[in-house]
């Protein structure tokens, strides 16, 4: 039997389930930006300058919260926090990505790249791009690469040719690779914080490292390391990824926007990293502190030779595709 009093509680549960829906739909799009630097750093200023753009072109469509300095998420949590949609933007090194995939380890061999601009061409090419699609099985799209810098190497003596690590201790970042190419070249390696290394040097708990200009004048690594080779034997950079639910579940139209803004973002980064390796390279050199060493090429040829073997570990890893479409962007360059 038909039920009026029924009928217009259903009718008015209909309404509010409706209004209820139409306001979330009218929410704007919450974008939780997570990084563990300063603001000033060129990966700080990068999301300050994604936040702004977002505002001016997106407003009321999308809004986006940056929390810097580990404020949100630190290093040990924070991509398992990405991976559960409690933050949807972040911007680790991709060093960090060793357990969803290995062949990012193609960043980490050593002297596989001529220059930063051999690291540029793999990085637009497709299986650069490609990279950043290697993790999305465990719900982690890449958007872009941000530049730290290439690594130097710097120690308690002048490092000319391989020989002259041998039975050094050097710090590195947790990684496979890293420890296979001091190893290659008769040199211990240690696992330490980056919070660590200027005590750890200081001490002589390890005689050398491998950091980007800015890393060594940031935290006066010159001070207690009396030689810096430049090898740019590898790159230090960043990846700026989301979660894949999430990224693809907005809007295509302003998931397009957004794209285009994380591009020009992208290439202000990169220009601020650079500008800051060639600036803190110079204050290194005025310090006086460090005596800069610049390898010829013959030398780091042999560093090179020396390091191959390394590549060839690694290889069954990373992909023989992805290490010949590296090595391709260093040939074209000589040709």
């Amino acid at each position: 039997m038909f039920n009026p009093v029924r009928a217009l509680a259903v009718c008015a549960l209909a309404l509010a389930s409706f209004g209820a829906a139409t306001a979330l739909a009218d929410e704007p799009i919450l974008i939780k930006f997570s990084h563990v630097v300063a603001d000033g750093t060129p990966k700080g200023q990068g999301a300050l300058m994604f936040k702004q753009l977002v505002e001016e072109r997106l407003g009321g469509k999308v809004k986006v919260e940056v929390y810097p300095n580990s404020s949100l998420y630190g290093d040990a949590n924070e991509l398992e926090a990405l991976r559960n949609n409690e933050v949807q933007l972040l911007a680790p090194s991709l060093a960090k990505f060793d357990q969803y995939t290995k062949q990012l380890q193609v960043f980490d061999l050593p002297f596989l790249f001529d220059d930063l601009e051999a690291v540029n061409r793999f990085q637009k090419r497709a299986k650069g791009r490609q990279l950043l699609r290697s993790m999305e099985d465990h719900n982690i799209v890449g958007l872009a690469y941000w530049h730290n810098g290439m690594k130097q190497l710097s120690a308690t003596r002048a490092l000319h040719s391989p020989g002259d690590a041998n039975g050094l201790s050097f710090r590195i970042q947790p990684s496979a690779v890293l420890e296979a190419q001091f190893k290659q070249i008769g040199a211990n390696s240690q696992k330490l914080p980056f919070a660590e290394v200027f005590k750890a040097l200081q001490s002589g708990q390890v005689q050398g490292a491998e950091n980007p200009w800015s890393n060594i004048y940031s935290q006066k690594l010159h001070e207690v390391q009396p030689f810096i080779s430049e090898t740019n034997h590898g790159v230090l950079d960043y990846m700026l990824v989301s979660n894949s639910r999430f990224w693809y579940g907005i809007p295509h139209q302003v998931r397009v926007e957004l794209e285009a803004i994380i591009d020009e973002v992208t290439y202000v980064v990169n220009k601020q990293a650079e500008a800051a390796n060639q600036t803190d390279r110079q204050r290194i050199a005025d310090s006086g502190k460090s005596q800069l060493i610049t390898l010829t090429p013959e030398q780091r040829q042999a560093w090179r030779d020396a390091m191959r073997p390394v590549w060839e570990q690694f290889e069954g890893q990373i992909g023989s595709d992805v290490l010949k479409a590296a090595e391709a962007v260093n040939r074209k360059q000589r040709k």
